[in-house]
C-alpha cells in the first residue's frame, strides 16, 4: 500500500493482492425536464438495489468513455460526458459466494440524449428517472447519496 505520513491513501497505486482497493468508473446519468434535473438509477443485477451504471476500466479508453460505455450496457443510455469527474465513492462489491472486494468509483456526469429500448442488460435491470433528492434516498452508499443530492445540471456546461 502507498502511505502519506501516517495516513493510508484511499487508493492503492500498485495492487499487492486480490483484496486491494479497485477502481471503477460510474455514470451519473441526467436530463432536464421543465427546468428540473432528473437522474437515472438502475437496479443491480443480483440484489436489485438502486445504483448508477459503473464498471471496470477498459484498456485504451479514458475514464469518462468507460463510464459512458457502462451507461450504454447497463441502462441503454446514449449521451455524452458533460464535465469533469464529480467525485468518488466507495463500496464493497459482492463476489460469487460471500466474498467482497473494496472498490472506489469515480463518477462522471452523463447528459442523456436518448434511452434505447434494447441494450445489452435490458433483461437484467430496471431503470427509473428520479429527482436528485429521491435518488439520493434510494442509494445505499452515503458518499454517492451526497453527490447525487448536491447535483445540479445547470452548473454544468450545456
Amino acid at each position: 500500500m502507498t502511505y502519506l505520513g501516517k495516513e493510508q491513501l484511499p487508493l492503492s497505486v500498485e495492487l499487492e493482492g486480490k483484496r486491494d482497493m479497485r477502481t471503477q468508473f460510474g455514470a451519473l446519468c441526467y436530463r432536464v425536464v421543465k427546468n428540473k434535473t432528473q437522474v437515472l438509477l438502475i437496479t443491480s443485477r443480483r440484489t436489485k438495489r438502486w445504483v448508477i451504471p459503473k464498471g471496470w476500466p477498459m484498456q485504451g479508453t479514458t475514464p469518462g468513455a468507460s463510464a459512458l460505455q457502462e451507461a450504454w450496457e447497463e441502462a441503454g443510455v446514449k449521451g455524452r460526458i458533460n464535465g469533469p469527474c464529480l467525485g468518488l465513492y466507495s463500496y464493497e462489491k459482492r463476489l460469487p459466494g460471500a466474498e467482497t472486494l473494496p472498490c472506489a468509483v469515480l463518477v462522471y456526469p452523463v447528459k442523456v440524449t436518448t434511452l434505447a429500448d434494447r441494450f445489452p442488460e435490458v433483461a437484467q435491470r430496471e431503470r427509473k428517472w428520479m429527482s436528485p433528492k429521491k435518488a439520493a434516498q434510494k442509494v445505499l452508499e452515503p458518499e454517492l447519496a451526497h453527490m447525487i443530492r448536491r447535483f445540479e445540471a445547470k452548473r454544468l456546461s450545456v
